[in-house]
């Protein structure tokens, strides 16, 4: 099998390569990056010590493309991840949709001509901020939790957001080139008769992530924490009550192989994230640091941010039912592996970007 993976040099990308290269007997993994990310140059050697071949192009130039050679699958990891692109100054909405559904549409013509299967790596972000900010939550322990004795809306239960909820407007222009790039794929693989799977990936989290304030929120406070950089409480009164769940890539690889070895459904749209079982809150996190780092205090900033929401842990019982799939790693481990990274890489944050 050969499998061509985009943004293999990024966080997702390149920990995939890896994974695959254990997991499939045989496979031959290449991928294209443009290394626009600072620190994705580091992921380069390891790619090649482990025999997996790399290529400088950009997924926006459709002749990088044509240049590839064939494969059986292709796994497009390439995007500007944060909820915030193209209102954020570091990035115009132009530059977002080309690099997001641009760059989806051309892996999708390659796809139709090179008769290639399709995993697409989408988000949780594509469902509805309004409706999410609007469910009933409460403080426990430090930790919004979800008011299950109020009227919950379709998709939503004590196990997360599910598949079905809302995906309309708004959920920023980040969630909307991943939700056309979801649409533009299934039609393709439809019309042009080739295998498309959607998995809608709530945050990943593990040692070397590139991490920001804006994503990779697990990988960043750590490190800013470690590093006594200034943290804030940001919204929902500035206690950091607001919560999420992550889940480790080497758990998403998991989930792809079975999806490359199937014939995917109708619908063939999947939750994949850490679960109720792996959420925190960033009081929570912040507690976690300070047994570990010692104190460091966050100061709060009950400003408001566009498309934060208080609450969010993915549902997977859909992909549980249809593949057996459920995360391995606990958040615990996910910490500890970090943990391990932020004291052996001081800078870290720098050397990325992310400051």
């Amino acid at each position: 099998m050969k499998v061509l993976i985009t943004g293999i040099c990024g966080f997702v990308g390149s920990r995939l390569a890896l994974a695959l290269t254990d997991r499939i007997a045989g496979v031959e993994v290449f991928g294209i990056d443009n290394l626009l990310r600072p620190g994705s140059e580091g992921n380069r050697s390891e790619l090649s010590s482990r025999g997996v071949r790399f290529v400088h192009g950009d997924l926006r130039m459709r002749s990088d493309i044509d240049a590839l050679p064939s494969c059986d699958w292709v796994i497009d990891a390439a995007a500007n991840p944060s909820v915030l692109a193209g209102v954020d100054g570091k990035s115009s909405p132009r530059q977002l949709a080309e690099h997001n559904l641009g760059g989806t549409l051309n892996v999708l013509e390659y796809c139709r001509e090179r008769k290639a299967g399709l995993v697409l790596l989408s988000s949780s972000r594509v469902y509805s901020v309004r409706d999410l900010a609007s469910l009933p939550v409460r403080e426990r322990d430090g930790a919004f939790v979800l008011d299950s004795e109020k009227l919950l809306c379709h998709g939503v239960s004590a196990a997360g957001i599910a598949e079905g909820f809302a995906v309309r407007q708004p959920i920023s222009l980040y969630g909307a080139t991943k939700l056309s790039s979801e649409i533009m794929a299934i039609e393709y693989g439809l019309t042009f008769g080739f295998p498309v799977w959607v998995d809608r990936c709530g945050v990943l989290a593990g040692a070397g992530q590139f991490g920001t304030a804006e994503q990779g929120i697990f990988s960043y406070w750590l490190h800013a924490h470690a590093s006594r950089l200034p943290l804030r409480y940001i919204g929902f009164g500035g206690f950091g009550w607001q919560v999420r769940d992550a889940f480790h890539p080497d758990d998403l690889a998991d989930l792809v192989v079975m999806q490359m070895h199937r014939d995917p459904p109708a619908d063939a749209v999947y939750n994949a994230g850490g679960g109720a079982a792996n959420a925190m809150s960033l009081a929570q996190l912040t507690a976690w640091c300070d047994a570990r780092f010692g104190k460091h205090q966050p100061q709060p900033d009950s400003r408001p941010r566009p498309f934060d929401i208080p609450w969010f842990v993915m549902d997977y019982a859909r992909t549980a039912k249809d593949f057996g799939w459920s995360p391995k790693r606990s958040l615990t481990s996910i910490l500890e592996e970090i943990e391990t990274h932020v004291r052996g890489n001081p800078g870290w944050l720098a050397r990325c970007g992310a400051l």
